[in-house]
C-alpha cells in the first residue's frame, strides 16, 4: 500500500482504485490505508469519499514492513485498538462538509460532538437506531460522520433485491447479477445507513440481521447460494421517525441496535443560521405542542430552511403561507393561528394561485399596433 501511494505521489487514489491495483478487497485496502494515516505515513482527505496520497514519510513506510506483534488481532487487542484510534482522532467541532457539499454543525452528544460519538460507536462495532421527525437532520448526521456511507432509502415497497441485489438486463440483453448496497459495505468494509428503516417490511429487514450478528455474513440465494462476509469496517445505522404513517419499530429491529438516539431540531442553529428569529419562535411554541400532545406537526430545521430560501426569493408574506402550507391539512389552522400571533402577520394563508393576469401591453410583439405608430412618428 505505502509503496503504491509513493510511486504515484502526485496522485489521490480511493479505496476502490487502489483495490484494482493491489488485486486485494476494499476492506482489507480500507484497513491498511487507514493504519497509514494513523502512523502518519499517509495523508487522507475527500469530502465524500475517502481519498489518500503520499506524504513526507510515505517513502520510507514503503521501504520497510511493519509486522504486527502476536495477538494484536484478538478481540481483545481490536477493542484496545479501537479505544486508541478514538482517543487519539481530533474533536470534529467545527462545520464538516458532507459529500453533497452542504455544511453540517456538529451537535453534542455524551459529551462529544456527535460525529465523534459515532465514530467511537463504530470502531467498537455497536450499531446504532437515529430517532426523531422527518427534517432534523438524522441522514445529515450520519453522512458528515461516515464519508464512506453508502444509503438504502427504505419505504414499502423495499426488497430484498434492493438490499443484496438482483439479476438485471446487460446492453448485450444478458442477465447479470448487480450486487445490492449491503453486499457492497460488506465486502467494502464501508458504513450502511438504512434510513426510514422502519417503514421496510420485517421480512426484508431479516435478511440484514445475519451481517449485523456474531455471524457477520449473510447468503445470497439468489446467485448461487454465496456467501458474503463482512470485512472490517462494514457497519449499519438506521432511521426511524415515529409517528409516520405505516412506520413500526418491531422488536426484532430495535433489538438490534444497541444504542438509539433521539434527535431533535436545535433551534439555537436556527437562529445561528440568520433564520427569521420570529419564525424560530413560531418553531418552538408549536413543537411545544406536539410534546404536550395538543397538536400533531411543527417545523423541523429542514422546513426553516426552506422557509429562510423562499422568504429570500418570494418575500415574507409568500414564505408564512408556504409555512402555513406545508403543515398536514388538521394542523393547518394551529400553525396559521400561531404564525398570525407570534409573527405579527393578521392574515396568513397556503399559497394558492390567483386570477389570471392581464396581457402586458409592454410585451407586444414585433410588428405590433405599437411599432408601426413609432415607425410612423420617424
Amino acid at each position: 500500500m505505502a509503496r503504491l501511494l509513493a510511486d504515484r505521489p502526485a496522485d489521490t487514489l480511493t479505496i476502490g482504485d487502489m483495490a484494482r491495483q493491489l488485486g486485494h478487497s476494499h476492506g482489507a485496502v480500507r484497513n491498511a490505508a487507514l493504519t497509514l494515516v494513523r502512523r502518519g505515513e499517509a495523508d487522507q482527505g475527500g469530502t465524500g469519499q475517502p481519498e489518500f496520497r503520499a506524504n513526507g514519510k510515505t517513502a520510507a513506510a514503503a521501504r520497510t514492513a511493519v509486522i504486527s506483534p502476536p495477538g494484536t488481532h484478538s478481540s481483545r487487542a481490536r477493542a484496545a485498538t479501537a479505544r486508541t484510534t478514538a482517543a487519539a482522532r481530533p474533536r470534529r467541532t467545527g462545520p464538516i462538509r458532507r459529500a453533497g457539499g452542504q455544511v453540517y454543525h456538529p451537535r453534542e452528544l455524551a459529551d462529544l460532538p456527535d460525529v465523534e460519538a459515532l465514530n467511537r460507536l463504530r470502531d467498537a462495532d455497536v450499531p446504532v437506531l437515529l430517532y426523531g421527525p422527518p427534517g432534523t437532520g438524522k441522514t445529515s448526521l450520519v453522512e458528515a460522520a461516515f464519508p464512506d456511507l453508502l444509503t438504502v432509502a427504505g419505504d414499502g415497497d423495499t426488497t430484498v433485491g434492493d438490499l443484496i441485489g438482483e439479476y438485471t438486463q446487460d446492453d448485450a440483453g444478458a442477465y447479470v447479477f448487480q450486487y445490492g448496497p449491503l453486499v457492497t459495505a460488506m465486502t467494502e468494509g464501508r458504513a450502511l445507513l438504512i434510513d426510514d428503516a422502519t417503514l421496510i417490511s420485517p421480512k426484508v429487514l431479516a435478511a440484514l440481521y445475519p451481517a449485523m450478528d456474531g455471524r457477520r455474513q449473510i447468503q445470497v440465494k439468489a446467485h448461487k447460494g454465496e456467501t458474503i462476509k463482512a470485512e472490517p469496517g462494514f457497519y449499519v445505522v438506521a432511521g426511524h421517525n415515529p409517528g409516520v404513517h405505516g412506520a413500526v419499530l418491531t422488536e426484532a429491529l430495535a433489538s438490534r441496535f444497541s444504542v438509539q438516539i433521539q434527535i431533535g431540531t436545535d433551534y439555537d442553529l436556527a437562529l445561528a443560521l440568520r433564520i427569521d428569529a420570529r419564525v424560530v419562535r413560531v418553531a418552538r411554541h408549536l413543537a411545544a405542542q406536539v410534546e404536550l400532545g395538543e397538536l400533531g406537526w411543527a417545523p423541523q430545521l429542514r422546513e426553516l430552511l426552506s422557509y429562510q430560501k423562499t422568504e429570500a426569493v418570494l418575500g415574507t408574506q409568500a414564505a408564512l403561507g408556504n409555512l402555513v402550507g406545508i403543515a398536514p391539512v388538521e394542523d393547518r389552522d394551529a400553525v396559521a393561528a400561531a404564525v398570525s400571533k407570534i409573527a405579527g402577520v393578521k392574515e396568513v394563508a397556503p399559497l394558492t394561485l390567483g386570477k389570471q393576469l392581464p396581457a402586458s401591453a409592454a410585451r407586444q410583439p414585433p410588428g405590433s399596433t405599437g411599432a408601426a405608430h413609432r415607425g410612423r412618428s420617424r
